[in-house]
C-alpha cells in the first residue's frame, strides 16, 4: 500500500484494492483512501459514472477529505483503456451496479466500523445508491445527474440522435466489431465493456429505463430504499433533466428526499451539463453546500 503526502493540503493518499465477487468470480477494483489530517468524522465513498474515471472525483475528494471526511473512490471494472474492456468484456452495467458499488459499500463499512457512512454517486453510480446496493450503514446519500432517462424523451433532437443512432445503432456495431466500446475515441469517456453498452442502450431504449427490465428489481429495491437522498442536477443537463431525476426520486417511497438544481448563472458559467458538478473549475461554488448536507447526516443517526 503506497502512501502519498498531498503537501498543498496535508491529506494522505492510499492506493486500495477492493476485492469483487462476482458471478466470473473473484476480482479487485482499484481505488484510493483520502484521509484527512486529522482523525477523520465520517466516511464519503464516491461512485463514479459510466466510462468516467477515478481520477475525475480526485478533486471533490479532496474537498471532502479537507472537511474531515475519509473518501474512498474507485473506478468500475472494465473503465478505462481497450485492454481493461476487453478483459471485462462480460461486465453488464448491472454488475457495476450490484457488485463494483457494493463491494466499495462494504469495504468502506469495514475498513471504518466506528465511523458514520455517507456516499455520493454520478449518475449509474447514484442508481446504485437509491437500490440499496451502497452499504447497510448509510445516513445520507447524495445523487449527481442521476435520473430515469429514455432515449425518445431526450432533447434538444440532436442529443436525442446522438443517443438512438450515435450509441444504440453505431455504438453497438463498433463494440461488436472490436469487442469493446471505444468510447475515448467517439467522445463517450473512457472505453467499457461490450456487455456493458449493450445493455445501456437496451435500457435507454425503454420508456423507464431499467424499471421496465423484468429481469432486474429496480422497483422493488427503489421502494425500500429509506436513507434520506439529496438529489442533485443541473438545469442544463440533457440527461438528467429535472423532470427525468423527478421520475426517478418518485419511485423512492420511503426515502426522505431534497431535490437542488444548479444553473449556470448561479455558478458563474455558460455549461455546467452533465459532469460539470463534479469539475472544480465549474462548480466549487456548489460543494460547500453539498458537503454541509452530508455533514449534517453524518452526524445524524438514523437508525
Amino acid at each position: 500500500m503506497v502512501i502519498i503526502l498531498n503537501a498543498m493540503d496535508s491529506l494522505l493518499q492510499q492506493d486500495v484494492r477492493i476485492p469483487v465477487q462476482s458471478r466470473y468470480g473473484s476480482s479487485e477494483l482499484d481505488g484510493h483512501l483520502l484521509l484527512p489530517a486529522v482523525e477523520p468524522h465520517a466516511v464519503l465513498t464516491i461512485h463514479p459514472a459510466t466510462a468516467t474515471p477515478e481520477r475525475f472525483y480526485f478533486a471533490f475528494a479532496e474537498a471532502a477529505a479537507a472537511r474531515g471526511f475519509a473518501v474512498l473512490t474507485y473506478g468500475f471494472r472494465g473503465v478505462g483503456d481497450r485492454a481493461a474492456a476487453r478483459t471485462h468484456r462480460h461486465i453488464r452495467m448491472r454488475d457495476w451496479i450490484s457488485e463494483d458499488v457494493a463491494a466499495a459499500g462494504t469495504w468502506a463499512e469495514e475498513r471504518f466500523p466506528d465511523l458514520a457512512h455517507t456516499a455520493l454517486g454520478h449518475s449509474v453510480g447514484g442508481h446504485a445508491l437509491l437500490l440499496g446496493y451502497g452499504g447497510g450503514r448509510l445516513r445520507g446519500i447524495v445523487t449527481i445527474a442521476t435520473a430515469m432517462v429514455a432515449a425518445r424523451d431526450i432533447a434538444p433532437r440532436s442529443e436525442r440522435f446522438r443517443v438512438e443512432v450515435g450509441l444504440g445503432v453505431f455504438g453497438r456495431v463498433v463494440t461488436r466489431l472490436l469487442g469493446y466500446m471505444p468510447g475515448s475515441r467517439v467522445g463517450l469517456g473512457e472505453d467499457i465493456p461490450a456487455a456493458a453498452l449493450y445493455e445501456w442502450t437496451n435500457w435507454l431504449r425503454r420508456p423507464h429505463f431499467f424499471f421496465d427490465d423484468p429481469s432486474f428489481d429496480a422497483e422493488a429495491r427503489a421502494s425500500r430504499l429509506r436513507t434520506p437522498v439529496l438529489s442533485v442536477g443541473t438545469s442544463d443537463d440533457p440527461w438528467a433533466t429535472e423532470a427525468f431525476i423527478d421520475a426517478l426520486t418518485d419511485r423512492l417511497r420511503l426515502a426522505p428526499v431534497t431535490r437542488r438544481t444548479f444553473t449556470p448563472a448561479e455558478l458563474g458559467t455558460e455549461l455546467i451539463d452533465h459532469h460539470g458538478l463534479l469539475r472544480r473549475s465549474i462548480a466549487e461554488a456548489a460543494w460547500p453546500e453539498i458537503l454541509d448536507w452530508l455533514e449534517a447526516k453524518a452526524a445524524t443517526d438514523i437508525r
